[in-house]
Formats: C-alpha cells, sequence, structure tokens
C-alpha cells in the first residue's frame, strides 16, 4: 500500500550564540550528466530520493586543493547562517517517469515523503491533486496534478533541498515537486538567487592550517620575546565557485586572509601588537622572520611572556580573519560576513638561569 509520510511535529532547537560559530556542512550535488532518460533528482548516497541532497555542482579556481592540513571556516557573526531550504530542478519528465517506474521512494518535499509507486502517479501521471506542506501557513495549500508527467513539455519539476530538515525555517519551502518551464524559476520567495549559492559556497571554503612558527622553537624565556611568522605564500585566496545545473545561477565566493590574531593562552603574557592581530601582506606573509641580530628588538608579530610554565605548556591560539566576498550571474555581488580558523599549540616557557659567582 502507498505510504505517505509527513513530519507532523518539530523538535525544539537551542541556538547558543558564539564567537566564531562553525558552519554547517552540506552535502555536494550529483556530478553525473543530466540526460533526458537518467533519473538525477537529488538522489542520496542510498539510491533513494533525499531532500537533504543539493545538485548544485562546485568548483574551486584557487586554493581549496585538498594539499596540506585544512578545515572549514567558522563565521564571526553568530547571527549569520547560510540558507536553510530552496527550490531547484529535481527532473525532466522523462527522468521522472523512470524514477516512478524504477523506484517511486523518497521524500517529494523536504517535510513530506512518498512511499509507493501509486502516490506518485496518481499527482504525477493522473493529475490528482495534492496537499502542499506548508506548517508556516494556517492552512496546507493545494497542488494541481499533471498529466502523464508532462511528457513532451520543455522544463523541469522542481523541488526543495534543505541541507538540515531539522532547521525550523526549512518548513518555509513546503511545497510538493512542481513544474517550471525551461529557463525560467519558480515564482518563490525561496527560489535560488545567486546569493544563495555563494552562500552555500561560504560552507564549502577549505582553508589552511594556521600553525605558525615561533623562534625560540621548542621553548620560550620568560620576558625575552617570541617571534612569530610565516613564509610568504601560505595563505592566498580560496575561491569557490557554485553553479546550479539547468539554470544560469552560478555565484563565486572568495575568502582573503587578512589577519592573524594572536591568544597567548595566559594572562601573564604581552602580545605585539598589543591588540595581538598581526597584519597578513600582500605575499602572504606574516610579521618578520627572527634574526641573530634582532635579538633583543621587539618583533612586529610576538608574544612576551611573564611566567614560566610548570610542567604544563600554553596553549597558544592562532586564528587567521578570512574577508569574504562574492560575485554572481547578473553582474550582482556583496559581502559576507567575514571567517575564521584557529589552529592552537603548545608552547612552553623557561626561566632565564643564571649564576652567581
Amino acid at each position: 500500500m502507498p505510504k505517505r509520510v509527513l513530519a507532523a511535529a518539530l523538535a525544539s532547537t537551542v541556538t547558543v550564540a558564539l564567537a566564531a560559530t562553525s558552519a554547517s556542512a552540506v552535502g555536494e550535488g550529483d556530478s553525473k550528466e543530466d540526460t533526458q532518460d537518467n533519473a538525477q533528482g537529488n538522489v542520496g548516497s542510498d539510491g533513494s530520493l533525499s531532500a537533504s541532497v543539493s545538485n548544485i555542482q562546485l568548483k574551486y579556481p584557487s586554493g581549496g586543493d585538498g594539499g596540506g592540513k585544512q578545515g572549514n571556516l567558522g563565521t564571526v557573526d553568530p547571527n549569520w547562517k547560510p540558507p536553510a531550504c530552496w527550490y531547484e530542478p529535481a527532473f525532466t519528465p522523462a527522468q521522472l517517469k523512470k524514477f516512478v517506474d524504477t523506484d517511486s521512494g523518497g521524500d517529494v518535499g523536504i517535510h513530506e515523503s512518498w512511499w509507493g509507486k501509486g502516490l506518485w502517479t496518481e499527482h504525477y501521471r493522473d493529475g490528482k491533486p495534492a496537499d502542499n506542506f506548508d506548517m508556516n501557513s494556517p492552512t496546507n495549500s493545494t497542488a494541481e496534478g499533471y498529466k502523464n508527467y508532462n511528457l513532451g513539455k520543455d522544463g523541469y519539476f522542481w523541488r526543495g533541498v534543505a541541507p538540515n530538515k531539522t532547521d525550523r525555517d526549512s518548513w518555509d519551502c513546503g511545497r510538493i515537486m512542481f513544474w517550471v518551464d525551461a529557463g525560467e524559476v519558480p515564482d518563490d520567495p525561496n527560489a535560488p538567487t545567486p546569493k544563495t549559492l555563494a552562500e552555500y559556497a561560504y560552507n564549502k571554503i577549505k582553508v589552511p592550517d594556521t600553525k605558525v612558527e615561533l623562534k625560540p622553537e621548542a621553548k620560550s624565556t620568560v620576558n625575552l620575546p617570541t617571534w612569530v611568522w610565516l613564509d610568504k605564500g601560505t595563505f592566498k585566496d580560496v575561491k569557490v565557485r557554485a553553479e546550479l545545473p539547468n539554470t544560469n545561477i552560478w555565484a563565486e565566493t572568495t575568502a582573503k586572509p587578512v589577519a592573524l590574531h594572536l591568544e597567548p593562552g595566559t594572562e601573564d603574557a604581552e602580545t605585539f601588537p598589543a591588540s595581538g592581530d598581526c597584519e597578513i601582506n600582500d605575499d602572504g606573509s606574516i610579521g618578520t622572520p627572527y634574526k641573530k641580530a634582532d635579538a633583543g628588538k621587539t618583533p612586529p608579530c610576538g608574544i612576551r611572556y611573564l611566567r614560566a610554565t610548570n610542567g604544563e605548556p600554553y596553549k597558544l591560539s592562532a586564528s587567521v580573519t578570512w574577508q569574504i566576498t562574492w560575485e554572481g550571474n547578473g553582474g550582482e555581488g556583496g559581502d559576507l560576513p567575514d571567517g575564521t580558523f584557529e589552529t592552537t599549540q603548545d608552547i612552553n616557557v623557561q626561566e632565564v638561569q643564571s649564576i652567581n659567582r
């Protein structure tokens, strides 16, 4: 018997605001060719139709190549988050027919699943109306049915996508899969835009580890400065391009490193400069490498520890701030909240040893 599954209750959620909130990851789309007889439609790894899987395609024009230790950015704005849901093309008429004939199980909307061929054929083949699942509306709206999957028409059936279906805002995309003529986007506030793709790409930015060079390397000495630097070319712009297949919508999000912030790991220390913010130079370097002739000088980027460690090293935190901008089709573009990536490393501090005669 066909089975319709509705997510009838929404679990309560608690949001904790942090100074740097990690961006949540989402699944990448299927990279296969989109053909008239090969069902695509956001199919998950288990073969079922999944509203958590997007067909957005990603490319990395620079950076993000997987070399060395890398990680995802966190955003410095605790109130910002990427889109909770949007609509995107899922099937051509032929693809939908094949899906129904060979599988017909999975999410017809973000919070509604149809299991059994009958539900799909009644609506998409035989023209029977069905309810959308609009939790944020007073009543569910009605989706008119289709005749024979719209075979012979040029366009796509679009469906909602939500990286996290437990997100309260994902209920804004409550329509079940619906038709849009080729070359058009749906007249819906949750239709994808270049900014949607730019924010999606934000979550896919991979930046390098921020472990810094120290001099002295193994141990610092109380009241003597520890120089901090990174060689040129360590940091460079990272670009992520996101494209939505079967539309002309694209965006390219760029992360540019702009500053390194040092936290000594103890209050018994002072940083250079006093703010702890070391600028990143145009060549990607930070600070100035230490030379013997610099002994006793104040480093442009560094730390002076005022108390020795006693068996437990200090946790030196180095976080890089990345400035995020984007551009997309139609000449659109702008700024997104800065991102950060932090690395913590151990540092031991010793007392100056001297002998009195």
